[in-house]
């Protein structure tokens, strides 16, 4: 038995479409969640490339949206929502501090976004190689984007070892390996 093929020879366009309707809703959490994270760090050395990495995740996220267009994968704006409120409700934790920020939220943001870059990382390495069969899909953008992804999660991994630092002591020191892939 042979899976559903769409147009251009995509096959399982129904798991394709979960699959990067879930991506554009991650996408919209990693745009609040910066959003959140560049107010917190106004007037920082961070505020520059926080500006940076909000608008880059735009981009990316009207790449996937145009993307999904071109294939005719509707958008689920129920996910979209749903990401959106689960933001909102990700600020109220018990972090040890109830009347102000903890600096233990800046660590944990900082894990989150590095993380998630990862992940948005690999859906562009999957929107690639089915670039490379199917002309509607732009291979060559999303080349570009899986680079862009490696310079944000290097920044990244390098702030989330100073924060780390300077929440909980020692040396920020270098990524290991495994933190650059």
């Amino acid at each position: 038995m042979s899976e559903p093929t769409a147009p251009g020879g995509i096959r399982n366009a129904d798991l394709l479409r979960v699959y990067t309707n879930d991506h554009l809703a991650s996408a919209t959490g990693g745009i609040e969640l910066v959003s959140r994270m560049l107010g917190e760090h106004r007037g920082t050395p961070y505020e520059s490339r926080l500006e940076e990495l909000l608008d880059e995740l735009r981009e990316e996220r009207t790449a996937l949206r145009n993307t999904m267009t071109a294939l005719g994968l509707p958008v689920r704006q129920y996910k979209q929502a749903a990401v959106w409120v689960g933001e909102k409700l990700s600020r109220v934790k018990f972090n040890g501090h109830l009347l102000s920020r903890s600096p233990l939220s800046d660590l944990v943001e900082f894990e989150f976004i590095a993380t998630a870059v990862l992940a948005k990382r690999a859906g562009f390495e999957t929107l690639r190689a089915l670039g490379e069969g199917d002309p509607r899909i732009d291979a060559a953008l999303f080349e570009r984007l899986i680079d862009q992804a490696d310079k944000q999660h290097h920044w990244l991994a390098d702030v989330r070892r100073e924060v780390a630092a300077r929440v909980f002591g020692g040396s920020p020191g270098a990524a290991d390996a495994a933190a650059d892939t």
